[in-house]
């Protein structure tokens, strides 16, 4: 039997369902992180801002003694997990050289130079390794118009020598 395909109709549904799922999920989690952060506040003792400003500047002391030491233990935290991470793609990387990449066997394949010509440009393009066929044929005629174009310049230099070949120049 062949497979019945789902309709796009009952693909939207189910998708709608469950997007509102995770919506609600996301939802419930946001009150227990409210519910968390309520009952950690309750558990804090109020500060007791009565008293001399000597007591209060010793309660600040200490605040910011303990605030130290966090942060010392939370740098400390963060260099070990960079340190862990740099460790684990180290070994990733010696886990990719020691597998190597596999190489697959090549096989020796005979082809006339128009053949791999032709596998390479495909059928539209004809295309053939006989380049002498290409080549252009240089003939002796155009060598004797070139001595003739020298001897016919050094006449028309003879008659626009004087005012009456420039004249001719511009003339003619």
């Amino acid at each position: 039997m062949s497979e019945k395909k789902m309709t796009s109709s009952r693909k939207h549904h189910l998708k709608s369902l469950m997007l509102q799922i995770a919506a609600n999920l996301i939802e419930e989690e946001k009150k227990e992180a409210e519910q968390e952060k309520n009952k950690f506040m309750a558990e804090i003792p109020s500060l007791d801002l009565s008293g001399d400003q000597a007591a209060l500047m010793q309660m600040l002391k200490k605040l910011a003694q303990t605030i130290d030491k966090i942060d010392e233990e939370r740098y400390d935290a963060e260099a070990k997990v960079k340190k862990t991470e740099k460790e684990i793609e180290d070994l990733k990387m010696k886990v990719i050289e020691v597998q190597g990449i596999k190489k697959p066997a090549l096989k020796k394949v005979r082809m006339s130079a128009d053949a791999m010509l032709a596998a390479l440009l495909g059928t539209k393009h004809k295309a053939s390794m006989d380049f002498r066929a290409n080549l252009k044929e240089v003939k002796k005629e155009v060598k004797e118009e070139a001595a003739d174009a020298v001897g016919d310049w050094r006449k028309n230099v003879d008659e626009q020598a004087g005012m009456d070949g420039r004249m001719k120049k511009f003339q003619g």
